[in-house]
């Protein structure tokens, strides 16, 4: 059992003033594996206050200041990776397969926010002006469960290139990860008050960021319900705001693409991170002309994925997150067959041989893009196979979404694919590829959230232009 109970505020370690215990759990066993104290409003504004204090010297500080002790935390963090790896697997579930590169990518984000800001201009001139770009002030970062340690880094990396302090609430169902980061950025001899890790319920500790009007920017990554109330509260003092919401990706497999090529590929983004990621492909849009070789052709690889024990190296569909994620999961597949969709293969239940623990069949439908099940974001390895007539058809099945962080489209001809990734309403689509590319702008359009990270973009989202005219 471990046993959290301290946060970090100000270059230390502290008990905070909150004393709510939150348990922690192992999703493959339903195992109390420990308990973390949560903060309260009395530690938020303390730890908005150290960042506040730390913001003026920090925000003065040379690139090449901040570069030399990015690479401090990129070593520190680096180092603590089959730490992290451990905690993943045990506080999360991932599976062998995904959890050692999400063991990896927090020291793969600070290399890459280094790179940005090396390459980074502050000062560019306009006609006679000198425009140059200033750290906004202190932000407010507020981390998901799922992919805790990723998320932290690459915020607080490009909060702290751009200059800014932080204040970050990372979940409370992640709290071992969120402990072995913070062991490591306090290895890296971070400026006392440049961050400060405050974990604790978003009703309370989020709360007091949202509204705080010594916080200047919020990044937040979650669900579009919470993206909203943060824009609602904190319109009070013009918050700058980066949301990376929820989604409900489409992917697109044209009727030239080949079935062997196309299935791995549309199987792989719709079951990523055990279908608990918010760029899940979860509507598979195929042909009419080819739908039941697809059907047949998905069944087949469906059920040979292996759903369950996260530490089974064939494993590649980990458990849920909690027991409340995992019976979420099961309704919606419930809702699934009361709507009438055919189920293709999958269903509720733990999968054969998993009497404990949280694991949820692979789940795939066909049905149409008005169900439920087609419109709303499950957050777990439910799929929906939708047909579809022609291209434009797709297109309109595609966009028809109040979401749009990402899509997929799978084709045998490169160049119409593109054609038809061009007209996809999405932050980003991908043509025959599930590669990231860390440089290039990663955000949402419609509900899908405000405003973009990685790369320069990401950098620019903590900046404000000031104007400097001299006469």
């Amino acid at each position: 059992m471990q046993q959290i109970d301290k946060i970090y505020i100000n270059g230390e370690f502290v008990t905070p003033h909150g004393e709510e215990r939150f348990e922690l759990f192992n999703p493959a066993t339903e195992e109390v594996i420990g308990t973390v104290r949560l903060a309260d409003e009395v530690d938020a504004e303390r730890a908005i206050a150290a960042a506040k204090a730390a913001f003026m010297g920090w925000s003065r500080t040379r690139k090449a200041e901040r570069i030399a002790v990015l690479k401090r935390m990129h070593q520190a963090v680096a180092a603590r990776e089959n730490d992290l790896l451990e905690a993943i697997v045990t506080e999360y579930g991932a599976p062998q397969s995904r959890s050692r590169w999400m063991a990896q990518y927090p020291a793969e984000v600070i290399a890459q926010a280094i790179e940005t800001l090396e390459a980074f201009e502050f000062v560019e001139q306009a006609g006679s002006a000198q425009v140059m770009m200033t750290p906004v002030g202190v932000a407010g970062l507020i981390t998901p469960w799922n992919s805790d340690a990723g998320f932290i880094c690459n915020k607080l990396a490009t909060a702290m290139a751009a200059g800014c302090t932080a204040v970050i609430k990372p979940s409370e169902m992640s709290a071992i990860q969120t402990q072995i980061v913070t062991e490591a950025l306090h290895e890296a001899n971070i400026p006392a008050g440049v961050f400060n890790m405050i974990t604790g319920r978003g009703e309370v500790v989020g709360e007091v960021i949202n509204r705080h009007p010594d916080i200047a920017k919020i990044s937040f990554t979650g669900s579009t319900a919470v993206g909203k109330h943060i824009v609602e509260s904190g319109a009070q003092s013009l918050k700058r705001v980066t949301l990376e919401l929820g989604g409900k990706s489409p992917t697109i497999i044209l009727d030239d693409a080949d079935v062997a090529q196309a299935v791995p590929l549309a199987l792989a983004a719709g079951f990523m991170n055990s279908g608990q990621a918010c760029i899940a492909g979860t509507r598979i849009l195929v042909p009419c002309s080819r739908q039941a070789e697809f059907e047949q052709a998905i069944a087949g690889a469906v059920s040979q994925v292996q759903s369950g024990d996260p530490r089974d190296e064939k494993t590649e569909i980990g458990p849920m997150v909690s027991r409340k994620q995992w019976q979420r999961v099961q309704d919606y597949i419930r809702l699934g067959m009361e709507e009438g969709a055919k189920l293709l293969v999958g269903g509720e239940g733990r999968p054969a041989g998993m009497v404990k623990g949280w694991g949820v069949k692979p789940t795939v439908f066909v049905g149409h893009n008005q169900m439920r099940i087609a419109r709303e974001e499950i957050f777990g390895p439910v799929l929906v196979i939708i047909p579809y007539d022609d291209d434009t058809d797709a297109l309109a099945i595609a966009n028809d979404t109040a979401y749009g962080l990402n899509a997929m489209v799978l084709g045998g001809d490169t160049e119409r694919a593109v054609r038809v990734a061009q007209q996809i309403e999405s932050g980003r689509v991908m043509v025959n590829t599930l590669a990231h590319e860390p440089k290039a702008p990663f955000g949402g359009v419609k509900q899908s959230g405000l405003g973009r990270e990685m790369g320069k973009w990401g950098m620019q989202a903590y900046l404000e232009a000031k104007t400097v005219v001299v006469g």
